[in-house]
């Protein structure tokens, strides 16, 4: 997943690191709402901060991604 921040930043994480977000349908997936916060898909009940990517971090409600 691809992520460009509004300083210029393009940051890239792997979609394997949201196990939600890698079983979605790319309809799914594209139906993201971009908040001041980060990055939220109401279907999926997904919510991506950007200080977490900044941070490197994976999912947090699963143990095998959290940092």
């Amino acid at each position: 997943m691809w992520v460009n921040l509004s300083d210029g930043r393009t940051i890239g994480v792997p979609l394997a690191w949201f196990p939600r977000l890698l079983q979605a349908t790319p309809d799914q997936r594209e139906q993201v709402q971009i908040t001041s916060r980060g990055l939220h898909w109401e279907e999926l009940d997904e919510d991506i901060s950007i200080a977490g990517i900044l941070a490197g971090l994976g999912d947090q409600t699963n143990k095998i991604f959290a940092a």
